[in-house]
């Protein structure tokens, strides 16, 4: 059949779902909050460029040994010497110093992302009793890593999260770029937590499944995070959101009329849910991964329809249980 294509032109009146959907609650519950949690940023940049000798290097890295293994890779080297070595040349290039000056003034002052970070753990904490509060870390990484979530450690490289309007970017496309501001940093952490507790078939690899793992991962996020606007958890703007929500019958009836819920061609799978700066199969005025936004919708509606504790949601492999007892229909444009 012909795919269906959407005009993705009807004017918007009011953004409604800009800042939630389905007009969920921003209040977080005051046993969570009264949780009392050990968290602390540690900023390793200000001590990886403070170091001026091997042997200051070597300190740190037999200060920080998770650090030099997960983040550094220390085994890969010869020596933790011609690590440290390698790590003292690096850091007097007057690129990066340039660079860690940048991010020194963008995030002098981090309190915002520890309090909601904290937050978030405390609610995770909540909902799963057995999640152990990672160690965090802050690092300039000369655009090599942008975030490594681990059971045991958080690594933050904040030059990844520099303004959009900065002079340093990272070398990726403009479309994913525009993520990488300091509002979508914990929720994607956050998000990143997320794929431990969300249990999948790894025998079923139709679209269907992607779009319900991807569903359960956002709503996971929009769950811990109640006051998180949409936009930083999806990485939608404002106005796309709204489009998607006026425009969600036409989208879901692409769906249906092209029987792609079934589909196991990655390929096919990966219009709908890879990267991209849109769908095209459906329009070029569409956001990319439209399959993770429609599956989140499913989602949501299951969780609302069944009223399953998140725990319990996140452990429901059987996507097609989801899929039917959700009673998903698109919303008609008001």
């Amino acid at each position: 059949m012909r795919p269906t294509r959407i005009a993705f032109l009807i004017p918007i009146l009011i953004l409604v779902f800009a800042c939630g959907k389905k007009n969920q609650t921003c209040e977080l519950d005051p046993d969570i909050l009264d949780q009392d949690i050990d968290l602390s940023i540690t900023r390793l940049e200000d001590e990886f460029f403070g170091a001026n000798t091997v042997k200051d290097y070597l300190f740190l890295l037999d200060k920080h040994p998770e650090f030099a293994e997960v983040y550094l890779q220390e085994s890969m080297y010869f020596s933790p010497d011609s690590l440290a070595a390698s790590l003292l040349e690096i850091h007097q290039d007057s690129a990066l110093r340039v660079l860690y000056d940048s991010v020194k003034v963008e995030f002098a002052d981090i309190s915002d992302i520890e309090t909601d970070l904290k937050n978030a753990f405390k609610s995770v904490k909540y909902y799963f009793p057995d999640f152990k509060i990672p160690k965090v870390y802050t690092f300039v990484s000369g655009f090599n890593s942008d975030l490594i979530v681990t059971d045991d450690m958080i690594v933050i490289g904040l030059d990844y999260y520099l303004p959009a309007d900065h002079s340093f970017q990272p070398d990726i496309a403009r479309y994913m770029a525009v993520r990488y501001e300091r509002e979508y940093l914990v929720p994607m952490i956050v998000l990143a937590i997320s794929s431990r507790y969300n249990i999948t078939d790894p025998t079923n690899n139709t679209l269907l499944s992607e779009m319900m793992y991807f569903g359960k991962a956002y709503h996971f996020v929009k769950a811990i995070m109640p006051c998180t606007s949409d936009q930083f958890i999806i990485g939608y703007t404002p106005e796309e959101i709204a489009e998607c929500f006026e425009n969600e019958e036409f989208i879901w009836a692409h769906f249906v009329e092209n029987e792609l819920l079934y589909q196991t061609n990655p390929f096919e799978i990966r219009k709908y849910i890879g990267e991209a700066p849109f769908t095209d199969a459906i329009s070029t005025k569409a956001p990319g991964r439209l399959g993770r936004w429609l599956g989140w919708n499913i989602v949501d509606d299951y969780q609302s329809n069944q009223n399953v504790d998140l725990a319990v949601l996140m452990m429901e492999w059987d996507v097609e249980k989801i899929f039917r007892q959700s009673g998903y229909r698109p919303r008609r444009p008001e």
